[in-house]
């Protein structure tokens, strides 16, 4: 697995993704209040959220997204593109992530930041990323699904392990703080309890 670096045992992969850029999000990247960050395991919808998004932040206006290309309007914050766009962007930043939670910016447990966690179906994720990888020359191509299987089970992502990604914990706890913040609003707005 050469074509990553590896950071607290999560590969990322080794041509956008350095080890150090990683430690200097996680220690010294300041979350401000107004951001906005999509956080997904790869090949879970990333994209598509992050047109939404797009489309609400401009109230359905497409010139912005028809402009400006999906890496500059939210640009993935631990990667050597992303990383400088965003701290010298100004006013409210919408920030795309793959990082597991546990790498995330210390400072987004003391920010306001509005954190859009999307999950996809492993098996989903799975099938896409098998046929994303094996068409590109970014990482060692694998043989066979059955290969990719095996590597996605033993947490060999691009970004670790997808049953770990968000942990039972955070899970939880942002569980607890939806159904608190959520407490003056009419129960049949939520259909699932």
């Amino acid at each position: 697995m050469s074509d990553y670096n590896w950071f607290e045992g999560i590969p990322f992969r080794a041509i956008r993704f350095k080890k150090e850029m990683i430690e200097e999000i996680l220690n010294n990247f300041v979350m401000r209040d107004e951001d906005t960050v999509i956080v997904t395991y790869p090949k879970s919808g990333t994209h598509w959220l992050i047109e939404i998004v797009c489309l609400i932040q401009t109230k359905g206006n497409p010139k912005w997204i028809q402009s400006v290309p999906i890496w500059e309007r939210s640009p993935w914050m631990e990667t050597q593109l992303g990383y400088p766009i965003i701290i010298n962007k100004e006013g409210p930043r919408l920030i795309t992530s793959h990082l597991p939670f546990h790498l995330f910016p210390k400072s987004v447990f003391s920010s306001k930041a509005k954190i859009l966690y999307i999950i996809r179906n492993p098996r989903d994720v799975l099938v896409s990323s098998y046929f994303f990888w094996s068409k590109t020359n970014l990482i060692k191509n694998p043989e066979s699904l059955e290969t990719y299987f095996e590597w996605f089970l033993k947490g060999n992502g691009t970004t670790g392990d997808w049953k770990n990604h968000i942990t039972v914990a955070q899970a939880e706890a942002f569980d607890k703080a939806f159904q608190e913040n959520m407490a003056g609003f009419p129960p049949e707005l939520f259909p699932w309890k």
